[in-house]
């Protein structure tokens, strides 16, 4: 049900004696119940509505004579929901007479009502068809005098606003009710008939007796809607102003396009999105990079310059055109491999299993005339052993151009795959950072000290996002989250470097090819500094050979008692401080030839840091020249062993780890199973305690590779027999005795041959690893296998002096009571 054209508002009765009649008339006990959803006409109004309730139209089919008086109330809910006549009981309805009926399609009849009074519903006499009810004249309450004036101007300066306000509010609707305010209950409901409140607000007021309260309850909607109707007439005004500066900055626009048009003058933005699109088409990018590149072009069209998006469009597009999306570094000639060969040897001497590996490389891509899809090499090395350079002299073979990223450090995952352009300041990763900046898609990319990069952190991991650069399989598809577009680096030659290969993690060190660079002979490094350190040193200093001759021997000695390293680093030092002191020497006005001599050599440079070579000294008990494995290259490693009086206790010092004190413990208790043939009483396990300690405390350590070395140290001081110091040995051992191979064969073995030790014992699982050793070395060192640690004692154990107290024969209680006499008893 709806009141017909809701908009014009319903008209007060012309004669003041026909409102008197209707107030005045009679109505009878009973009247038929007709309930309104949506809407309710109030005393003295008159409006049309349309009924389609089953309920309501069997009230009108079953009165069809003119003049029918109803009472009037409103119903709540859905019009689908049943309507319980009950709850009406008590409330505030209208007396209405129906006038006019019409019948509409879809059982639908269309009647005028005209209000005559409120009334109130005392009972239900019937439900079915239709609801009649007992009523009865409500009597309403006058208003306060003193207030009612107020109430009334203020109602009426509300519709007034609203008329102002809100379009669907008649300008009349203020007029009417000035014309009547001398009757405040009939202003109170005109006002809720034209003011076009919500449904429940009329029945509110339908159901106030009390005509001061009822104007009230108006007037509070009123100003309700009036606070609403300004908040959105405000909204409003701003939004038109907007419309309006825009309409007028694209008016403004047009016409000065149309004036530089005349001129000849271009838009500078619209030019500049001209000439980023020019270019674009220029540089032949691929398919899906170009769309994404015309694309952002446009959206910088649209774009104010003063707009901060604006910025960072227009940097995004100069990296995507800055890129080297398809050049190459113009390296089309054959490659001659004994060209390659010779500039590696001129650059670097030694390394041959690095050169070998580099120039097989270079064959399989001159067979296949392209770039392979090749592994990635990762050159493992102490520190100074040319792996960095060794990259620079790969790429001037080749023809590439060569950058290096040093990523010792990087902790953020950003710093490889870039930062997304939501970002302030956001920049591509490394790689393409790089790419630009040697303008070829196939450089010569070195990943320096990639086992120095931090492993995980609350900015992601960057060691996995390497996996995608360094995988042959992945990388031809590289999506950095600055550019957001696939880049191809297949055709760059990765290289990587690292001190510890174990410090990579494991995925990471899987994709990569390893070449181990183990470090420098005594007389690969004189060679070295004859071919490539001194000339270069000279040149730095302002000296010529004439100043300054460094014969052999003093380099040898220099590189023995000075810089017992795997690398070059402190060997360049000490010959760079013999060169600073001829420099100062010669801008003093000397301009003699220095001959640097092992006399001179040692004043110019200082008391050695390294003492003679241990192996001409006397054997010990207790002390065994084991070989160790660190970043830097292998080093020798003193173990000591002290027996003295006590309770049987093993005490291990010099800061080991849990795998070293797991193998000191084992090799104490294979000591003990070998007491007998070691001749060693019972007794010292339980009247002696040992103490074995690792020197250079203050450095960690940890591995199982000096197991044969502690188990040796151990049957010394025990067995009270001295040890052989010519020698070195390193081999993990078992509770059973096996010698089990060991890693870093190589590096070690180096580190003894540079102390001059030149017999050195290795597990015979290693004998494999010994080709690995460079060919000078293997002729002046004695190598021997051992599988089992009793091979190991009976070339290492010296036999008891003849003199020695222990050799004295010793009266020992057995388990069984019989007196024994222990004497040494030589293993070999």
């Amino acid at each position: 049900m709806s009141p017909q054209n809701p908009r014009f508002p319903a008209i007060p009765m012309p004669r003041g004696q026909r409102k008197e009649e209707i107030l005045r008339a009679e109505l009878p006990p009973t009247l038929p119940l007709m309930a309104l959803r949506s809407t309710i006409v109030y005393p003295l109004g008159t409006i049309a509505v349309q009924m389609g309730a089953p309920e309501n139209l069997a009230l009108l089919r079953a009165h069809e004579e003119s003049g029918l008086v109803v009472a009037l109330v409103v119903a709540s809910g859905d019009g689908d929901d049943a309507i319980d006549p009950h709850r009406f009981i008590g409330r505030v309805g209208v007396a209405a007479r129906v006038h006019e009926r019409i019948n509409l399609p879809g059982e639908t009849v269309q009647i005028t009502l005209q209000g005559l009074r409120r009334i109130t519903i005392d009972a239900v006499d019937q439900v079915e068809p239709f609801a009649i009810a007992q009523i009865q004249g409500a009597r309403e309450t006058p208003p306060d005098a003193a207030e009612l004036d107020e109430l009334v101007a203020r109602t009426v300066t509300a519709a007034e606003t609203l008329a102002e306000l809100v379009d669907r509010i008649p300008n009349e609707v203020p007029q009417i009710l000035k014309m009547n305010v001398s009757d405040p209950g009939r202003f109170a409901d005109l006002a809720a008939t034209n003011m076009n409140l919500r449904i429940a607000d009329k029945e509110e007021v339908l159901q106030r007796l009390d005509i001061g309260q009822r104007i009230r309850f108006i007037l509070s909607r009123l100003e309700r809607e009036v606070a609403r109707a300004r908040v959105m007439d405000d909204v409003k005004k701003q939004t038109e102003i907007k419309i309006e500066q825009h309409q007028r900055e694209f008016y403004l626009r047009q016409q000065l396009r149309a004036i530089q048009s005349e001129l000849g003058e271009a838009d500078p933005n619209e030019k500049e999105s001209v000439d980023l699109l020019r270019r674009i088409e220029e540089a032949r990018l691929p398919e899906k990079v170009a769309s994404e590149a015309r694309r952002e072009t446009e959206r910088l069209r649209m774009l104010s310059p003063a707009s901060s998006e604006y910025q960072v469009l227009r940097t995004y597009l100069d990296w995507v055109l800055a890129l080297p999306w398809h050049k190459r570094s113009g390296d089309d000639a054959e490659i001659v491999l004994a060209k390659v060969e010779a500039a590696l040897e001129e650059r670097h001497y030694g390394l041959d299993e690095a050169k070998e590996r580099i120039v097989e490389y270079l064959a399989v891509r001159k067979l296949r005339g392209g770039d392979p899809t090749g592994p990635i090499l990762c050159l493992v090395g102490p520190p100074g052993t040319g792996k960095t350079s060794l990259g620079e002299a790969i790429a001037k073979s080749i023809g590439r151009e060569f950058y290096r990223i040093s990523v010792g450090g990087v902790r953020d995952e950003a710093e490889i795959r870039g930062h997304r352009r939501t970002y302030v300041g956001a920049m591509p990763g490394m790689l393409i950072q790089a790419l630009r900046r040697v303008e070829v898609r196939d450089p010569v990319i070195m990943i320096d000290e990639i086992d120095k990069m931090s492993s995980g952190g609350p900015s992601g991991d960057p060691t996995a996002a390497m996996l995608e650069v360094l995988d042959p399989s992945q990388n031809t598809t590289f999506v950095d989250h600055y550019l957001n577009l696939p880049f191809d680096l297949s055709s760059c030659l990765f290289i990587c470097t690292a001190n510890n290969l174990f410090d990579i993690p494991g995925p990471l060190r899987d994709r990569m090819e390893v070449i181990r660079i183990a470090g420098y002979t005594i007389e690969e490094k004189v060679e070295i500094a004859q071919r490539y350190l001194i000339p270069r040193l000279l040149d730095d200093h302002g000296l010529t050979d004439q100043d300054l001759h460094i014969s052999e021997q003093v380099l040898g000695f220099i590189t023995s008692r000075y810089s017992r390293e795997a690398g070059l680093r402190t060997f360049e030092r000490s010959i760079a401080t013999l060169m600073r002191k001829r420099a100062r020497a010669k801008a003093d006005g000397d301009e003699s030839t220095w001959e640097i001599g092992v006399t001179r050599a040692e004043d110019l440079l200082g008391p050695p840091r390294f003492s003679q070579e241990e192996a001409e000294k006397e054997p010990e008990i207790g002390a065994v020249t084991g070989l160790a494995w660190t970043s830097t290259g292998g080093e020798l490693m003193t173990i000591e062993a002290l027996r003295m009086p006590g309770v049987g206790k093993l005490t291990v010092t010099g800061q080991l780890g849990d795998v070293m004190r797991e193998s000191t413990e084992a090799a104490y208790s294979f000591v003990r199973s070998r007491a007998a043939s070691l001749s060693i009483a019972d007794s010292e396990f339980r009247e002696c305690d040992m103490h074995l300690h690792f020197p250079a405390g203050a450095i960690p350590k940890d591995g199982p590779s000096a197991g044969i070395a502690v188990t040796l140290a151990l049957a010394s001081a025990l067995s009270r027999r001295p040890v052989r110091r010519d020698l070195a040995l390193t081999g993990e051992v078992t509770l059973r005795g096996k010698v089990l191979e060991i890693g870093g064969v190589k590096e070690k073995v180096l580190a003894a041959y540079r102390a001059g030790l030149r017999e050195v014992i290795l597990p015979k699982g290693n004998e494999k690893d010994v080709r690995d050793v460079p060919q000078e070395v293997r002729d002046k060192m004695a190598f021997t296998f051992a599988s089992t640690m009793d091979e190991v004692l009976h070339l290492a154990l010296l036999p008891l002096p003849e003199k020695h107290p222990a050799d004295k024969a010793e009266v020992r209680t057995t388990p069984s009571g019989r007196k024994s006499r222990a004497v040494s008893a030589d293993l070999r």
